[in-house]
């Protein structure tokens, strides 16, 4: 039996799609009751990408409905969609909002879409002031105010903006390794770890690896974690790159709090790198504490999807 309106956020990231489902109360409490995996969704403007995104959203919502023990035709009141690709405020976000109003089976009014992003920080911080840095195999960080002021530094493709990520840790590794190979920089046993890696044994075979199809910056991503084991080993080499993106990352949260005056925000931290690479993390925190002092810290209060389910009740709240 229904226990009010049946909301739905999407967190489609490039690789998977999340679902939650939750039930929205006569009262306006969010009851979640179940969440479910769809494959990821690529830029809508790239080949395929709108039937990627369709997909992504129906085969995530039809797991999430057999979790929850809802038939396939039990239907949505609204939903909300935090999407990789989907910049807020163009053409983008309208193309997105009628797809998924399409795929869903609902009227446009009862859809909102935006960038995974926007989501990760409305879970994140719910309406509370504050930052969000989303460090994984790319990076950005976004803010804002109690009063509905935001503002976002980073998250400009890894060709361009990368500092911070896991792919610069990457990159920069083995950027360093190459400068050791000819003799540019002293070696240490940073070079045969990644070389180790990657299955490489010369310069050479480094370099038409990193070029081959299908690396990118992923490829590079994947070696973050040997980066930063080496800085916590003590290399010197990996120590720069280390904390050469802590101060980035830490740039980029001062950065946030001066444009928005925030003298004492709240950061909040999400994403592979950030989270899972210690060395990256300490670092991180000890540049934040000089360049912001009044910063601290916090756990976030929920994930993507519950900012989704955020979206998905603004909308159900303006039908």
């Amino acid at each position: 039996m229904a226990e009010g309106q049946l909301l739905a956020g999407f967190d489609a990231g490039q690789t998977h799609t999340n679902c939650k489902l939750a039930w929205l109360k006569p009262n306006g409490e969010l009851s979640p009751i179940a969440q479910g995996q769809g494959p990821g969704v690529r830029h809508l403007a790239a080949p395929g990408g709108e039937a990627c995104f369709r997909d992504a959203l129906q085969q995530s919502l039809s797991d999430a409905r057999q979790v929850a023990g809802l038939p396939d035709d039990q239907p949505l009141a609204a939903a909300g969609v935090g999407a990789s690709g989907i910049e807020r405020g163009n053409t983008i976000q309208s193309q997105g909002e009628a797809l998924a109003a399409a795929a869903l089976k609902l009227p446009l009014a009862s859809v909102q879409v935006s960038g995974d992003e926007h989501t990760a920080l409305l879970g994140a911080l719910g309406d509370e002031p504050g930052v969000l840095v989303i460090s994984g195999t790319g990076c950005i960080a976004l803010g804002q105010t109690g009063c509905g002021r935001w503002h976002r530094t980073g998250g400009w493709g890894w060709l361009l903006d990368g500092a911070g990520s896991a792919m610069d840790l990457g990159r920069d590794g083995l950027a360093v390794s190459v400068q050791m190979a000819d003799g540019r920089l002293r070696e240490t046993a940073l070079k045969n770890q990644l070389w180790q890696a990657l299955g490489v044994r010369t310069p050479q075979e480094l370099k038409a690896a990193v070029v081959a199809e299908g690396f990118g910056a992923a490829g590079f991503a994947r070696l973050a974690p040997v980066v930063d084991a080496s800085a916590r080993s003590g290399d010197p080499h990996a120590r720069v790159i280390v904390e050469r993106s802590a101060q980035a990352l830490a740039q980029m949260v001062s950065s946030i709090a001066a444009t928005l005056e925030l003298p004492t925000p709240r950061v909040c931290c999400s994403g592979g790198a950030i989270t899972h690479l210690l060395t990256l993390r300490q670092a991180f925190a000890a540049d934040l504490a000089q360049r912001c002092s009044g910063a601290s810290l916090a756990a976030s209060k929920g994930d993507a999807c519950d900012g989704a389910l955020r979206l998905a009740v603004q909308a159900a709240l303006r039908c």
